[in-house]
C-alpha cells in the first residue's frame, strides 16, 4: 500500500480553518480524502462537486439549507469542489456558522477553486498541495536501499500513484499516455476555453526539451507562431494546474548576473517524458542530467511544502556562463546546490561565492535521499 503525508486529519487540519486540498488530476487526492476519512473515527459526509444535486445545493447560498445539510456530522468533505458555483460562500457559511465542524475540500485546478474561495474565505483557510507521490511518502513503504534500487524506473516513469503501482512497462506506458492525452490539461481547455489544443500541447514539448535550461517567450512564440502574450498565459495556466514550475535567477543588481531569466521543471518526469515520448532506457538517453536535476529539484520541492518550510527558491547565472543549479533562501541565508547524476568532484563556483556567501553542497545519485527525506 501507497502511503500519502498525512495519516490524520488532525494533522493537517484546523479549529476554524477549511482545509483546501489542490493537486494535478491523478494524483490521488480523493484516495487520500477517503483514507483520511476512514481512519478518522469521527461522523462525516463525504460528497462530490461533480453531483448535480450538491451543486444545486451548496451554490444556492441558502443558510438553512446548507446548514441543515450538515446538521449531525464531525466532518464536511467535499471532493472536485472547483465544479460547485460560489463554493466559497458557501464553506464560509459552514465555517461561520458550525466552528466544531471540520470542513475539507479538494480540487484539481488551484486557478479555479482559488478563484471561488479565495475572497469568501481569507483567513478562514489553509491550503495543502499534494503532489506525485514523494521520497519521503515512498519511505514509508520501502526502505531507503529500496528506494535507490526503484531510481531508474522514478527518473523515467515518475511517481504518479498508479504509475508505481502498475506491473508492467505497458501498462506504466498506458497510464501516461492517458493522463497526459487526457487528464493532464482537462482543466485548462473545460475551464478557459482554449481551442488552440496544438498550441498547448506544442508549447508542452518545448518545455520538455528545454527541461531545466533557460527560457526565452520571445523564442517560444516563434517556434510556435503566437504572440509572447499568449506564451506567458498558457505557461501561467501550465503552473496553475501543475503540470510545471519555474526557478528565477538569483541576484543582487550586480551587472555581470542573469536576472530576467527564468527555467521551467516539470513536477514529474513520467509526464515529461510522455509528452515526448521517450521512455529509454538511461543508459540509452542523453538527458540523463536534465532528468536528474528536474527529479532532485522537484523533490526537495515537495518536502518543502509538506514540511511547511517557507523559503525562496532560484538558480544563479552569470554572463560567462558560471552556474549553480539550485538555491534555497531561508530567512536571509543562502545554500547552494549542484546536481549532478554522478558522484564527482565539483568545485565550487569561484564566481557566485566571490559575490556571496552561502553554504554549498554537491547532490548525486548516492546522497540525494538525504536532501529529499
Amino acid at each position: 500500500m501507497l502511503h500519502r503525508y498525512a495519516d490524520n486529519i488532525s494533522d493537517i487540519i484546523f479549529p476554524g480553518k477549511v482545509l483546501i486540498i489542490y493537486g494535478a488530476r491523478r494524483t490521488g487526492k480523493t484516495t487520500m480524502l477517503k483514507n483520511l476519512l476512514a481512519k478518522s473515527g469521527l461522523k462525516y459526509r463525504y460528497d462530490s462537486g461533480d453531483n448535480i444535486r450538491i451543486q444545486e445545493l451548496l451554490s444556492s447560498q441558502d443558510f438553512e439549507t446548507i446548514l441543515n445539510y450538515a446538521e449531525g456530522y464531525d466532518i464536511i468533505a467535499i471532493d472536485e469542489a472547483q465544479n460547485i458555483p460560489d463554493i466559497g460562500q458557501a464553506l464560509k457559511i459552514l465555517i461561520d456558522n458550525k466552528p466544531g465542524v471540520k470542513i475539507i475540500a479538494t480540487g484539481s485546478s488551484s486557478f479555479d477553486l482559488s478563484q471561488k474561495t479565495g475572497e469568501p474565505l481569507t483567513g478562514r483557510k489553509r491550503t495543502i498541495t499534494l503532489f506525485p507521490l514523494s521520497m519521503q511518502e515512498l519511505n514509508k513503504t520501502f526502505n531507503k536501499y529500496e528506494l535507490k534500487e526503484k531510481l531508474n524506473d522514478f527518473l523515467i516513469f515518475g511517481t504518479y500513484p498508479e504509475v508505481l503501482t502498475a506491473e508492467t512497462k505497458k501498462e506504466k506506458l498506458e497510464i501516461l499516455d492517458e493522463l497526459v492525452n487526457s487528464y493532464l490539461l482537462k482543466d485548462i481547455f473545460t475551464l478557459e476555453n482554449i481551442k488552440m489544443s496544438k498550441t498547448i500541447t506544442d508549447l508542452l514539448k518545448l518545455l520538455a526539451f528545454q527541461t531545466g535550461q533557460l527560457t526565452s517567450f520571445h523564442e517560444l512564440s516563434n517556434a510556435l507562431g503566437v504572440n509572447v502574450r499568449t506564451v506567458e498565459r498558457y505557461i501561467d495556466l501550465l503552473e496553475k494546474s501543475f503540470v510545471i514550475y519555474h526557478l528565477y535567477g538569483y541576484a543582487k543588481n550586480l551587472r555581470k548576473e542573469v536576472r530576467k531569466k527564468v527555467k521551467y521543471y516539470f513536477y514529474d518526469n513520467g509526464v515529461r517524458n510522455g509528452i515526448i515520448r521517450q521512455f529509454n532506457e538511461l543508459d540509452y538517453r542523453n538527458d540523463i542530467g536534465q532528468l536528474w536535476e528536474s527529479f532532485v529539484i522537484s523533490e526537495r520541492l515537495k518536502k518543502n511544502s509538506y514540511e511547511r518550510h517557507f523559503l525562496n527558491r532560484y538558480f544563479w547565472r552569470d554572463y560567462k556562463q558560471n552556474e549553480v543549479d539550485y538555491i534555497e533562501e531561508i530567512d536571509g541565508e543562502l545554500f547552494a546546490y549542484e546536481i549532478k547524476y554522478s558522484k564527482t568532484k565539483a568545485k565550487k563556483p569561484v564566481a557566485f561565492f566571490k559575490s556571496y556567501d552561502a553554504g554549498f553542497q554537491v547532490i548525486h545519485k548516492d546522497n540525494y535521499l538525504d536532501f529529499v527525506l
